[in-house]
């Protein structure tokens, strides 16, 4: 998931160097929305691998 999150990164940057605006901030929402999810699932990933097997 973070590889889909770089890659609409890149692209967001690509658009605003070449002037697409609209396609830049629909892109680096979507990085955001990506990166965001990518932290919540390390953080819970994270939280359960330190539980105590039973």
């Amino acid at each position: 998931m973070l590889h889909y999150t770089l890659v609409f990164l890149v692209i967001a940057i690509i658009a605003a160097v070449l002037g697409f605006g609209g396609i830049a901030g629909s892109a680096a929402w979507i990085a955001k929305v990506l990166f965001l999810i990518f932290l919540v699932a390390l953080i819970v990933s994270f939280f359960m691998g330190r539980r105590p097997r039973l």
